[in-house]
């Protein structure tokens, strides 16, 4: 079920693309993350970092360019946008197939150390909340004292009237910077499904779905609340370094300490 490079490369330019249109200062928020990746990992000659929800390697192809000494692992439950990113950023990561928040998902990623950073962008709000929590506590449990979860996506407001206001700053903001990209989520995976040198992967991928029907979130956590969890799952710290309208990068901190509450390792 392997792509062609040309192929890989056509698609995954037209993801970077439509993607302009739902993370607001997009490569600014994968900077920002990049930023609390080399405090984190100062002084570490080969750092190790896990890339949750990692699509076709958006987030970890530009952490390896940043980072060329770290060992990245890539993570994702989609077939298609795995293979895409296999074959075009090959060189990256380590690409694995997992889902993410269910029983025993974190073997899968062959980790043999202790994570210095686990990171995500536009990509758990896909999770509702008992497989968030899941995820939070799975993460903590593999991350050293100090290593950082960085959580870069659109964090409702607690208020519906905040909530509005941030959105539509969010909105200005990308029609000011041109970030409006003409093809959209479901034009994309549209246009996708006339390849025929992609059909094998959609077909698996839409089995996959049928299975996994009734199971996503409604996007709708508040970043008040997905700092709550991330404290119930272990994380001294935690603390929003970025925002935009509602698109924030917020990052949760391992104790350096003992005597914190024991991750659940799930």
């Amino acid at each position: 079920m392997g792509v062609s490079m040309g192929t890989a490369r056509a698609w995954i330019e037209r993801w970077e693309r439509q993607q302009e249109r739902y993370a607001v200062d997009r490569e600014e928020r994968f900077t920002v993350i990049a930023d609390v990746v080399e405090h984190v990992t100062a002084g570490r000659a080969r750092p190790l970092l896990l890339d949750l929800g990692c699509g076709p390697g958006s987030l970890a192809a530009r952490l390896a360019a940043r980072f060329p000494h770290a060992e990245i692992v890539a993570a994702d439950m989609d077939p298609l946008l795995l293979e895409l990113g296999r074959t075009h950023h090959a060189d990256a990561a380590r690409y694995v197939d997992t889902v993410i928040g269910e029983e025993g998902w974190t073997r899968a990623l062959g980790l043999r150390r202790p994570l210095d950073a686990a990171l995500s962008t536009t990509a758990l709000h896909y999770l509702p909340e008992p497989a968030l929590l899941r995820t939070y506590r799975s993460v903590a449990s593999l991350l050293r004292p100090g290593g950082v979860l960085v959580n870069g996506d659109h964090f409702t407001p607690d208020a519906t009237p905040c909530a509005d206001l941030t959105a539509h700053v969010g909105r200005r903001r990308a029609e000011r910077s041109g970030g409006r990209a003409p093809e959209d989520w479901r034009s994309w995976w549209d246009a996708a499904a006339r390849d025929p040198e992609l059909a094998d992967l959609l077909d698996e991928r839409s089995r996959r779905q049928a299975t996994r029907a009734g199971c996503g979130g409604d996007g709708q956590i508040t970043a008040s609340r997905h700092a709550e969890l991330l404290r119930r799952a272990g994380f001294a710290h935690v603390a929003p370094v970025w925002q935009f309208g509602d698109s924030t990068v917020l990052v949760a901190i391992m104790g350096e300490t003992h005597g914190l509450p024991a991750p659940v390792r799930t």
